[in-house]
């Protein structure tokens, strides 16, 4: 299965999720070309900025590729930000094409009406890292303007892109990629869908209206409740309570979906859901919100691959709410089921309901499914790569 944590790495795209690194082999037979076209497509009836940033795949260099598709590697000279030595926005008029080299953990950001102010910081390995928009602080001097991003990765095996809500909604992006033999396409939201989204939210009632953020008087983003975690301190906690008290009494089965593991059979012991030589406390509800922390914590060099299959799978069942009703995770999953506990990830359930296709990441295990042709998480991806448009649309 192809997945967002295995393309992206350790990188900006996963600044506020989880750090996933790691290989994986493609199915693809030839490798990927050294550059791709991008197209860039202003839609949002405003004037628009690009900024295409990541990872170079080479040497692994932040970097950011200039309108003439050259490639700008910022510097930094102390652990203090600095603003860049370069202005590295690409006019989008309309539409316009540029040259993408091979990069990983990467963002095409849009800015309308504004461009965007980007920082470097030297780390203490003297390594220089781009310190990027922040969304949470109204302190940054982006936090109040319209910008929105799509991640991607294009490496020796395949171009991966991806719409991804596991931060915030914003404006909305789509996807198209042509490739050797054919297209594939998302559309993600639609025009003005932040304001349905926030209408729903606020709407629902508890904590769920802190996940609207408004600058100026009007909606900007709409954030994933992992953002706004101090909100809903026990908001799950009678639900993980009725999850251990069902599998003190019969097995939650999860199928890793790897022919070495196979399927593991856990059962509550104590006040520990356990899978052979793994355990899981019990999590709380920033721990099921950010799918990083407490017994979903990631630790690439340590966990077994056991633990690595369990945790996305049993982290998606927490978000979907469906652990009360299978007990064979992901197989008997049905996405008509997800969401629908009257406690459940409410922001989930609402950002797929605005999606055309349902697709997209809204959680960042969004990609785990019942079988590898099914596809909840909203990505584009091929071997052979011919041309990635990537198009802003209207926030309202």
């Amino acid at each position: 299965m192809v997945t967002r944590r295995q393309f992206l790495g350790i990188s900006a795209a996963a600044l506020s999720s989880p750090l996933w690194a790691g290989a994986l082999t493609a199915p693809f037979a030839t490798a990927a070309p050294d550059n791709l076209r991008f197209r860039l497509v202003n839609n949002s009836g405003r004037t628009a900025y690009a900024y295409i940033t990541g990872q170079a795949d080479a040497d692994g260099r932040a970097m950011f590729v200039r309108p003439d598709g050259s490639v700008y590697y910022p510097t930094a000279s102390g652990s203090v930000p600095q603003p860049l030595g370069e202005d590295p926005a690409v006019p989008v008029d309309g539409s316009t094409e540029i040259v993408v080299p091979r990069m990983y953990g990467a963002r095409v950001y849009f800015v309308t009406d504004d461009k965007l102010e980007f920082f470097t910081v030297r780390g203490a390995d003297g390594v220089t890292a781009v310190v990027h928009p922040n969304f949470v602080s109204d302190a940054d001097p982006n936090f109040g303007k319209n910008w929105t991003f799509a991640e991607f990765t294009l490496n020796a095996e395949q171009l991966y892109a991806n719409i991804s809500y596991v931060d915030f909604v914003a404006a909305p992006v789509g996807l198209h990629l042509a490739h050797a033999g054919g297209t594939q396409e998302v559309p993600g939201l639609p025009d003005g869908a932040i304001d349905r989204i926030a209408s729903a939210l606020r709407e629902q009632g508890d904590a769920w209206p802190a996940c609207v953020q408004e600058a100026n008087g009007t909606v900007l983003r709409v954030l994933n409740p992992n953002h706004r975690a101090e909100e809903f301190t026990g908001y799950l906690d009678d639900y993980v309570d009725q999850v251990w008290r069902k599998y003190a009494n019969e097995p939650l089965i999860i199928d890793s979906q790897r022919d070495d593991i196979g399927l593991v059979e856990g059962r509550v012991e104590g006040d520990d859901l356990v899978f052979g030589a793994e355990r899981f406390g019990r999590p709380t509800t920033a721990d099921i919100w950010g799918c990083n922390s407490g017994p979903f914590a990631n630790n690439p060099d340590t966990d077994s691959e056991e633990r690595k299959a369990i945790v996305p799978r049993l982290a998606a069942a927490f978000n979907r709410t469906t652990l009360l009703i299978n007990p064979h995770q992901p197989h008997g999953e049905d996405p008509a089921t997800f969401y629908q506990h009257p406690v459940t990830n409410h922001y989930a359930r609402v950002v797929h309901e605005n999606l055309p296709d349902g697709k997209g990441y809204a959680f960042a295990y969004d990609d785990v499914s019942a079988n590898p042709d099914e596809d909840h998480s909203g990505k584009v991806n091929h071997g052979d790569p011919e041309l990635l448009t990537v198009t802003l649309g209207k926030i309202r």
